[in-house]
């Protein structure tokens, strides 16, 4: 146990649930770390899986949950747009204890995806769908579309999938115009 991660399983709704997730996932040879203000467990340093807390339910994200072979189908993909991550969701204490073996089978999986290597293939930046507006303004704009395309992949993805949530073309287009500065700055959506 690392004790800088104490503080997540003192305050949280889940108390009960999320210790008996830390000690499954420990009984598993990870290391405990603190990444993202959550426990996130490694294997020589490769993030494996973590526990967060959401008000429905507490969870074990695997990071590279898409390679995992899952048998008993318990894996879920967060949304359409996650690509390596999914989750293992609980609302009892009665169930983690009953599917204690399967959390287990799981973690070693993952940790074996670590030992091997193992990618998830992440769909490029080029396959996701430019919204019209803001395909506009990069053709109007080459300081823009220089920016846009020196941001990391995932930069680019965030704000690609942001701009295209907007159901609207006058939402699209006022966030576009609205993180423009931002792109220039070579920032991302959440910096």
């Amino acid at each position: 146990m690392n004790p800088k991660a104490d503080f997540y399983f003192e305050t949280e709704q889940w108390h009960a649930e999320t210790n008996r997730l830390r000690e499954i996932v420990l009984s598993c040879g990870v290391t405990e770390e603190v990444k993202w203000g959550v426990p996130c467990y490694t294997y020589n340093d490769a993030n494996v899986v973590l526990i967060h807390t959401f008000k429905e339910y507490c969870a074990l994200l695997f990071h590279k949950g898409a390679l995992l072979s899952d048998p008993e189908g318990v894996l879920i993909r967060q949304t359409e747009n996650v690509q390596a991550a999914r989750q293992l969701r609980f609302t009892s204490l009665k169930e983690i204890n009953k599917l204690a073996s399967v959390i287990k089978s799981y973690i070693y999986e993952a940790v074996e995806v670590e030992r091997a290597g193992l990618q998830v293939p992440m769909k490029k930046v080029s396959e996701f769908k430019v919204p019209e507006e803001f395909r506009i303004k990069l053709d109007k704009l080459p300081a823009l579309k220089t920016a846009f395309e020196a941001l990391t992949p995932g930069r680019q993805r965030a704000y690609l999938l942001y701009f295209g949530a907007a159901k609207q073309a006058k939402t699209r287009e006022s966030r576009v115009e609205k993180y423009m500065p931002q792109i220039l700055a070579g920032k991302g959506l959440e910096d």
